[in-house]
Formats: structure tokens, C-alpha cells, sequence
């Protein structure tokens, strides 16, 4: 007898290889059967006029603290994810000593943006190393969750408060956080995270501990995984490294595993790059590499007030400014001389650090206006409003923030295109699908709809890429590059991870908020249309969107043998 039959179904099964309809039977959490089924069952499902897929994985999320008081990892799966990634860009609550709570939950507020009340009132910090700590997710979890393992803690673990600052480690704390890298991968960890962005930090205003050393410390640590034999690499920000130099590709020769990195992206100041770019992981995959690029299928258009922005972090002079309260930021925006050192870096790109781009004011817009004088501006860009007042645009934007007590409404489409660039991006087979950045930037943004956003527009409104292909990309490439060996396919003996949709229907809706972080705090809610079931380890997660009560999840941990 199955636990589940599902019938009828237009089975895409993960590979690639063209859709047939079929039914799916499911026996103790894996997949029992493919085909014409007859078998009683405990439960059918029928899916006619429905796909019937892999679960989606989502590689790049940022849920390390959410899913210690939400095990489900809302709103993930209401679009089909049933494995969730995080531990991403160098940041993860393990390994952990107990005095340096507050320093990982302050790396990861500022960086990913979330409420810092919520972290302390939310986080139980039942754990030190990598294995307690997915021993303690292990006990309820919703969806699957695995974890990578992150240099900013790795770092801070070993050589404490002079993380933040000393440059080079000794050859005996090298040795150490090798040491603890390798262990973490045994104790279960799905790789090893770094992060190249020089404008992250914490809340007091210190770069983070990834961001401080040379790259030849990340290329020492990154031997770690190929004593283990075992484990991924994952950078974040490491494009222009590995534009100019291959940095992203080193990682991988030293490592010697695969190595997927943030990102390929379309950007209006350097139309031709993402060709160039792809171009490079073009030739790396032809010569045998294993480097790829995650691709963000998303308008990026992050929703910020000049209270919270994050996107002029990488501007020395705004980024001391915007570290600054409220009144503190309020009075430098008034300061003459203050707005001239912003505006030589946000308009002329003058003083800034290697990689940082001047602002597109076109792209930069206004969502919302909190007085009824400044409502005829909403829908306008920034470069749009102040030339409507014959106005400079700092000018322009400064005044218009500051009457509004820095409260209006933005939003930020800096990078990103619609169209022929991102179809052939998606489109192409050696970049990731990902980026979701589900659970971090609560405030901002809603990432979770990335998957059902590349089946509703991209698949069946653009038609860049087929169906079989794009669930191909969201499941077992995922799978295959994380070492998720039992997962991403419809096959005989895999986990039982199965999404059903309506490929007529499926999206993702406009995000909307809820106040439900621990604390009552804000976030951004987003829903989707057209998810039927989502299904984990063969018990149905969620119906319609709705929980059923069942906790089915279970944490991926990686394959690493532990030594005799």
C-alpha cells in the first residue's frame, strides 16, 4: 500500500528529460513509483491538469535564525521550496562560543537586515559547534534545512575581537580554523560560505571578520574541503574578483569542489559585462571547472527608507552617515559640506572603493510619500522629482527625505534586467538559479517567490526556457551541486520531496506585511498562486498554502567520512 498516490499528474521529474503523464507513488518518505499506478493508497491526490515536480531547493537563503522559532521557514514553501540553504555570504550562528552571541546575531542583523530585537528575543543559542547546532534543528523542522558553514564565524571563533581587524592570521590560527572547518563539514555542514563585500558590516560600524584578510587566507581555508572530500564553496560578491582575476575559480583549484558564487547580473553602467562575464564561465565549464555563477531571477528592486538603507553602504561618507540615529543622520544631510563629499561619491563616482559604482538616481524610485505635498512625486525616480524642481539631484533627494523625517518610500532597481538579458541568463545551462535571500532583508524585501516567478514569467509568459528545464534548475542542479545525492528527482528510492502545481496559475504574489517576528515586529509576507501541495519527505507540508500540521523536515548534512 503507498502512504501517497498522485495521480494523473504531468510528471516533470527533475532531469531535464521531456514531461509524460503518470502517477507517483510514495512509500515511508521516498518515491516507491513511477507510472501507471493502481495500488491502494492511504491517500491519492489527483494532479490531473497539474505538474507534478522535485521540491525546489533554495541555495542562498539567510534563515539560520528564523528557523529556530519558525521551522517551516515561511513563506518558502507556499512556493514549492522544500530544502532551504542558508549559512550563505560567511554568516551563520555556528560555530559559536557562548560570549560571542551577540556578536554573530550583530553581523547578521546589519548585513541581512533584520531587526536586532527579534534575533536576541528569538535565538535559543542552544548550541557551540556546527553538529549541536543542526542536532538542535534536527528536533521540528517544517521543510529540509542544511547549512553551510561561515568564515565571519570561523574566524571570529578563533582569533575573537581581533577578527574585526588583524588582517593575517598566524600560521597556528590558520591551522585552527582549518581544523574547525574540517570538523564542521563532518559534523554535517553543506559546505563552507565566504563574502568579498567590503561594505558589510556589523552594528557597531566593523567589517565584518570575512572581509578582513587577504583572499590567500580564503584559499588556504578552502583546502579544508578537499581533505574532507566533500563540500561546496560559496562566495558572496566574488564577481568582479573573478572578472578581474579568476578569484572565484581559484577557490575551486584549491578546494578542488564545486565553487557557486554571487552573481552574474545585468548592470545599466556596464551593459556589456554580464556578456563578458558569461563568457568566463563559459570557457571555466569547457575546461572542465566546476565555477558557477547564481543567476537572481528577480526585478531587483529592494524597498528601503533612508532610516535603514543598506545601498550606499559601499560610499565611505554615506556609510558613516547612514550608521549614524535618526537626528544624526538628519543633521548631516542638512550639512552643506556634508552633501558635497555625497554627492562626489553617489553622482560622480569620485573616492570610491574598487568595485563600487556611482548611483543611478534613474532607477531609484518613489513608492511612497508620507505628506500630501510631496504625493504628486510617488511613481517618479529620484532624477525625475528633482528635475521637476529644477533641482540638483542630491538636492533634490536630500530635501525631499528630510521634510519626511527620512520616512518616503524607495525603491531600488539599481541592477537587474527584464527581457532578452535575463531570459539568456536563465536561460543559460551553466549558471544557478537562486538568490532568493529568503529571511534576510525582512523590511525590504520578499524574495521567497523566486521559483514560482521563473515557472510563471519566464517559463510560461517569456517562454525562455522550457518547463522540464527550468524544474531541472530549481531541483536536481541544486542537488547535485550541494551533494543532496538522494533529492531532485522523481525517482524510484529518492526522498519523497514533491511539489504539484498548475503551470497556468503559478506566481508569486505582490508582498504585503505581517507583524509576526518574535518581538511583534515587520516583515514582508509573500504568497503564491497556483502551489496545490507541497510535499516533504512524503507527508504533506502545506495545501493550498495552508500548514497542515505536520513537521516532516529534516536537516541535509553533508556525506563527509569521519575519520577512523
Amino acid at each position: 500500500m503507498y502512504d501517497l498516490l498522485i495521480k494523473n499528474g504531468r510528471v516533470a521529474d527533475g532531469s531535464g528529460m521531456p514531461s509524460f503523464i503518470a502517477d507517483v507513488g510514495i512509500v515511508d518518505g521516498r518515491i516507491a513509483d513511477v507510472g501507471r499506478l493502481s495500488g491502494p493508497a492511504q491517500r491519492t491526490i489527483d494532479a490531473e491538469g497539474r505538474v507534478v515536480a522535485p521540491g525546489f531547493i533554495d541555495n542562498h537563503c539567510h534563515f539560520d535564525a528564523q528557523v529556530t522559532w519558525d521551522p517551516l521557514c515561511t513563506f518558502s514553501p507556499q512556493h514549492g521550496v522544500t530544502s532551504v540553504i542558508f549559512g550563505n555570504c560567511s554568516l551563520t550562528l555556528a560555530p559559536v562560543k557562548p560570549e560571542d552571541h551577540d556578536a554573530l546575531a550583530m553581523m547578521l542583523s546589519r548585513v541581512e537586515a533584520i531587526p536586532m530585537e527579534s534575533l536576541q528575543e528569538g535565538i535559543p543559542w542552544e548550541w557551540t559547534t556546527f553538529g549541536s547546532y543542526l542536532d538542535y534543528l534536527d528536533q521540528r523542522l517544517g521543510v529540509n534545512a542544511g547549512a553551510l558553514v561561515g568564515h565571519s564565524a570561523v574566524r571570529r571563533w578563533v582569533m575573537g575581537e581581533e577578527s574585526f581587524q588583524r588582517a593575517e592570521a598566524t600560521p597556528a590560527e590558520m591551522e585552527e580554523m582549518k581544523q574547525l572547518v574540517r570538523d564542521s563539514i563532518r559534523q554535517g555542514a553543506l559546505g563552507l560560505s565566504f563574502n568579498r563585500n567590503s561594505g558589510h558590516m556589523d552594528l557597531l560600524g566593523r567589517p565584518i571578520p570575512g572581509i578582513v584578510p587577504p583572499v590567500e587566507e580564503l584559499y588556504e581555508l578552502a583546502t579544508a574541503l578537499r581533505d574532507v572530500g566533500a563540500g561546496v564553496v560559496q562566495c558572496g560578491a566574488a564577481y568582479p574578483l573573478e572578472i578581474r582575476d579568476g578569484f572565484a575559480t581559484k577557490l575551486g583549484e584549491h578546494a578542488q569542489r564545486p565553487v557557486v558564487y554571487n552573481q552574474i547580473v545585468y548592470h545599466p553602467s556596464e551593459p556589456d559585462r554580464w556578456q563578458r562575464h558569461l563568457d568566463i564561465v563559459e570557457r571555466g565549464i569547457a575546461e572542465g571547472k566546476q565555477v558557477y555563477p547564481v543567476i537572481n531571477p528577480r526585478p531587483q528592486a529592494q524597498r528601503f527608507t533612508m532610516r535603514n538603507a543598506q545601498i550606499f553602504d559601499r560610499m565611505p561618507t554615506w556609510r558613516e552617515v547612514m550608521l549614524g540615529s535618526v537626528e544624526e543622520k538628519a543633521a548631516a544631510f542638512r550639512d552643506p559640506a556634508v552633501r558635497e563629499k555625497l554627492r562626489a561619491e553617489a553622482v560622480d563616482g569620485k573616492d570610491l572603493p574598487s568595485g563600487a559604482l556611482p548611483v543611478t538616481w534613474e532607477r531609484i524610485f518613489i513608492t511612497r510619500t508620507l505628506k500630501e505635498r510631496n504625493s504628486a512625486y510617488k511613481g517618479m525616480s529620484i532624477a525625475e522629482m528633482a528635475d521637476a524642481q529644477g533641482k540638483d539631484v542630491i538636492d533634490g533627494f536630500l530635501d525631499l527625505v528630510l521634510d519626511e523625517d527620512l520616512g518616503t518610500g524607495l525603491q531600488n532597481s539599481q541592477s537587474g534586467a527584464d527581457g532578452g538579458v535575463m531570459g539568456r541568463l536563465i536561460a543559460s545551462p551553466y549558471t544557478v538559479i537562486g538568490l532568493s535571500d529568503a529571511g534576510a532583508h525582512v523590511v525590504f524585501e520578499a524574495g521567497y517567490g523566486y521559483s514560482t516567478l521563473v515557472l510563471g514569467r519566464w517559463v510560461r509568459e517569456e517562454g525562455a526556457l522550457s518547463l522540464e528545464e527550468a524544474v531541472r534548475k530549481l531541483s536536481f542542479m541544486q542537488a547535485s551541486l550541494f551533494g543532496l545525492h538522494d533529492r531532485g528527482l522523481l525517482r524510484p528510492g529518492f526522498a519523497a520531496d514533491v511539489v504539484v502545481f498548475d503551470p497556468d496559475t503559478v506566481g508569486a504574489e505582490e508582498p504585503d506585511e505581517v507583524n509576526d517576528l518574535p518581538g511583534g515586529l515587520m516583515r514582508l509576507r509573500q504568497k503564491a498562486n497556483g502551489v496545490d501541495y507541497t510535499i516533504v519527505n512524503g507527508e504533506v507540508l502545506l495545501e493550498d498554502g495552508e500548514h497542515t500540521g505536520a513537521y516532516p523536515g529534516r536537516t541535509l548534512r553533508s556525506r563527509a567520512p569521519v575519520p577512523a
